[in-house]
């Protein structure tokens, strides 16, 4: 069991059932998925880039991405239907809580200027959506080899049926929120 799954049964469960009033703890808001996006627009030529990309994305998550391709083509973007646009890994369980973890303890306070993630990107549904703008601040990514700089979509999607409950939930695992 990992870090942040030991705090989440021991401290965050009784926190959300005291404040919220569950009668059930099937009921407790919990993290049920971690999606990691990266558009890779400008791959579409280069075989090597994507594949730089996609490992990237593979050291980072300890998961190996989902190639994602085009559904349309769109002829101002000289993007044909099946070119490969972009990557993604869907993370759950164990992997999932080590890179949540990872990301709150670690990753985030190492931006440039980061005074905490907006509270306003919620959904309405209870799902939090988080973007950066660079791979750098991963430790695992080693700078030297970078050959371009790619941001990435997190999406943290929950149970909780509200955007406070779940808003109450990720900044109880540790998601320092805007004041």
């Amino acid at each position: 069991m990992t870090r942040l799954q030991e705090k989440y049964r021991s401290e965050v469960i009784p926190a959300l059932t005291q404040k919220f009033g569950y009668k059930n703890v099937m009921q407790v808001p919990r993290l049920e998925k971690i999606v990691i996006n990266m558009g890779l627009g400008d791959c579409k030529d280069n075989a090597k880039a994507l594949e730089l990309a996609v490992s990237e994305l593979a050291t980072i998550s300890g998961q190996k991405p989902l190639v994602t391709k085009a559904k349309k083509s769109i002829a101002n973007f000289k993007v044909r239907a099946g070119m490969n646009v972009g990557a993604k890994v869907t993370l759950r369980s164990d992997r999932m809580y080590e890179f949540a973890d990872k990301l709150v303890s670690i990753v985030l306070p190492r931006m440039r200027d980061f005074r905490g993630v907006s509270a306003k990107a919620f959904d309405g549904r209870g799902n939090y959506a988080l973007g950066v703008r660079e791979q750098l601040i991963f430790p695992e990514i080693d700078y030297d080899k970078v050959e371009k700089i790619r941001g990435m979509e997190m999406i943290f999607v929950t149970t909780a049926r509200t955007d406070e409950e779940a808003k109450e939930l990720l900044s109880m695992l540790g998601m320092p929120f805007q004041a």
